[in-house]
């Protein structure tokens, strides 16, 4: 567990994933295209993948919607259902605004 709690605190946004996982691609390039280059977290590639999947549960990812399981600031966001209703209701630029890269062009 302190693996995927180190990840959540040094980087800003980060996403655990599973190398097969399509979503986690699309939520990836919205934070990018948002200025913001997410930490990518594939356990499957991960000697100890097993166990950071337990961990992330027991942080309160869903174990039903597991991947993508996306932190920003530190803070269990969901997964991408979640991540794109916050950038609907346009609540997601607030959050991710610390971790938003300055050589973003508009």
């Amino acid at each position: 567990m302190e693996k995927v709690q180190r990840m959540t605190r040094e980087h800003g946004v980060v996403i655990f994933s599973k190398s097969t996982c399509c979503l986690s691609y699309a939520v990836s390039i919205l934070f990018q295209d948002l200025g913001v280059i997410p930490y990518v977290c594939e356990i499957d590639h991960e000697s100890d993948g097993k166990e950071m999947e337990k961990a992330l549960i027991r942080m309160g990812v869903n174990s039903s919607f597991m991947f993508p399981a996306i932190f920003i600031g530190g803070l269990l966001v969901g997964s991408t259902n979640e991540v794109m209703s916050l950038h609907l209701q346009g609540s997601l630029i607030k959050l991710i605004k610390p971790y938003m890269s300055n050589l973003k062009s508009n």
